[in-house]
């Protein structure tokens, strides 16, 4: 999902970030529980061959996950084409925010985009002190959806490659999780890999929404057994008003369940 920093973007950030606080709340926008629901026309540079009862298309509600390496997005273009939820990246570690974080939460509200916030979390580095990152640049806003971490390894890391025993690492999620519910008033959902998740033995998490990466087989087979939310399904994916790659996700329910789920 995310792509490890680099200087170009360390100093776009810099640039972009200097001397603001956290991205402003959208106010008056309407609620994506408000407006219809559109199906996909997507396309995908290195489709696969599902299978009939496996296709991501039999799931009704899809949307997209972006970050600045998408580039200037086409929001209301995006919209009338079947992304009725877009995961934004936020922040990154304890000291990055993505420089298009501001941008993307604006226009995906603007466009009656459901829009909720990710962190790309560092394993390495205390969860505590990454929910006050995150929570110091992500805005509470009545519509959005609930906050993301994003937990998977880091092998091309400068400072995070040593992998931590599962039970810390799965202490210190609890530690965040906890951290960022107490601000917004939502339970986050949990982005994860599958070696991530079988290496940290994750489904030991309780009460998490799972937001998992399967871009080969559906999950019932790569996760078996494990309850999701959210299906990232390709990462190679493309969709009219964003030029190049983008990933694709679905929701696991039909549409009634989608309009249900933003309401809890």
């Amino acid at each position: 999902m995310a792509r490890p920093r680099t200087i170009l973007a360390l100093a776009a950030h810099l640039l972009a970030t200097c001397g603001q606080g956290p991205a402003p709340d959208i106010h008056g926008q309407p609620s994506a529980r408000d407006v219809a629901i559109f199906s996909p026309r997507f396309g995908d540079t290195d489709p696969v061959d599902w299978p009939p009862r496996d296709n991501p298309r039999s799931h009704p509600v899809h949307g997209i996950d972006t970050s600045v390496w998408q580039g200037d997005i086409d929001w209301p273009t995006l919209r009338l084409n079947g992304v009725n939820f877009a995961f934004l990246k936020a922040t990154e570690g304890g000291d990055l925010v993505d420089p298009a974080f501001a941008h993307n939460w604006a226009g995906a509200a603007a466009a009656g985009v459901a829009r909720g916030a990710y962190h790309f979390y560092y394993h390495c580095r205390p969860a505590s002190q990454q929910a006050r990152w995150y929570i110091a640049h992500v805005p509470r806003a009545v519509s959005a959806l609930p906050p993301v971490l994003d937990m998977e390894w880091t092998p091309r890391s400068p400072t995070c490659r040593t992998k931590r025993p599962a039970a810390k690492i799965r202490a210190e999620a609890r530690i965040y999780l906890d951290a960022v519910q107490d601000h917004y008033g939502h339970r986050p959902i949990l982005y994860t890999t599958l070696d991530f998740f079988q290496e940290n033995e994750l489904w030991k998490l309780g009460g998490v929404d799972f937001w998992l990466r399967s871009t080969a087989v559906h999950p019932s087979d790569s996760f078996p057994a494990q309850h999701w939310t959210f299906w990232q399904y390709s990462a190679t994916g493309t969709v009219p008003g964003i030029r190049g790659k983008v990933d694709l996700n679905a929701f696991a329910g039909t549409r009634a369940d989608w309009t249900a789920w933003l309401a809890r």
